[in-house]
């Protein structure tokens, strides 16, 4: 029995890790446009015009975004929608969907290096 529990747990865990990546992949060609329509006149590049060193690489994220490192999307997400010291909150001028797509591309080019 408890043999026929891994199993399905792990068939559970593998199907799971299987479609994440596809959803994220539709989501960040919307975010591409929505990222240069919003947010590349700051964060061009993946840098920072206002702060140089609160850039959007990965290594500057987990430093100043809280909880970067155990959920990167939904950090990114309360950032876009609440802002913070010089950058302004999108909740009101983004949809969630869009505050999503734009999430997803930035961890997708903060993984890559930008």
């Amino acid at each position: 029995m408890r043999i026929f529990l891994l199993i399905l747990l792990l068939a559970i865990a593998l199907l799971k890790l299987t479609f994440v990546y596809p959803a994220l992949a539709a989501e960040t060609a919307n975010g591409a446009i929505i990222f240069n329509a919003n947010c590349a006149s700051c964060h061009i590049g993946g840098g920072n015009i206002l702060v140089d060193h609160k850039t959007l690489k990965k290594e500057a994220l987990s430093k100043y975004l809280e909880n970067y490192d155990s959920n990167p999307i939904q950090a990114i997400i309360y950032q876009v929608q609440n802002g913070k010291n010089a950058m302004p909150a999108f909740k009101d001028k983004l949809s969630t969907q869009e505050i999503s797509e734009v999430a997803a591309y930035i961890f997708q080019q903060a993984e890559q290096g930008w």
